[in-house]
């Protein structure tokens, strides 16, 4: 008898990609930070700034979100993942909304920068991101050899020239 393999059934075991991938954007994130909120305090002022901050924190959340979503339906079954992906994107677009839609009448709050960064920041972190990811199953996550915060180390080798 062989068992065949049920693809509702298949799970991720091991260490989660999206977690790989959501801390490294993260930390390719820090660096920007100072930069987002001189551009907007140049631009418009303390309340840009501030707007900013909020805008780069709703990016932060919503990724982090999205990767623990991905891992915890992952470890479950790869349908249920895919269900995460799709509704957890709604739902977190939804969130999104919710968030700017509270504070959008608070006085610290300038609609323009904070559209704009949201923007940006989303759009600029997962581009830049793609240059780190690896396209292959045997490297799942993030490229082999780039710097990362994530608890296992990767090994390069170095070849030298004779």
């Amino acid at each position: 008898m062989t068992a065949e393999l049920n693809v509702l059934e298949s799970r991720l075991d091991g260490e989660s990609p999206a977690l790989e991938v959501c801390v490294d954007m993260l930390r390719r994130m820090l660096p920007v930070i100072p930069v987002m909120l001189l551009l907007a305090a140049l631009g418009w002022g303390a309340n840009g700034a501030a707007s900013a901050g909020y805008a780069m924190a709703i990016v932060a959340v919503n990724f982090l979100l999205a990767a623990v979503s991905l891992a915890w339906a992952g470890r479950i079954s790869f349908a249920l993942m895919a269900g995460a992906a799709l509704f957890g994107y709604l739902i977190r677009l939804g969130l999104i909304f919710l968030a700017v839609m509270l504070v959008r009448n608070v006085s610290w709050v300038d609609l323009v920068p904070l559209g704009l960064t949201l923007i940006a920041t989303h759009l600029g972190l997962l581009f830049w991101e793609l240059r780190f990811v690896s396209g292959s199953l045997a490297y799942p996550g993030v490229k082999p050899g780039a710097a990362t915060l994530s608890t296992t180390t990767t090994s390069t080798t170095r070849s030298t020239a004779s």
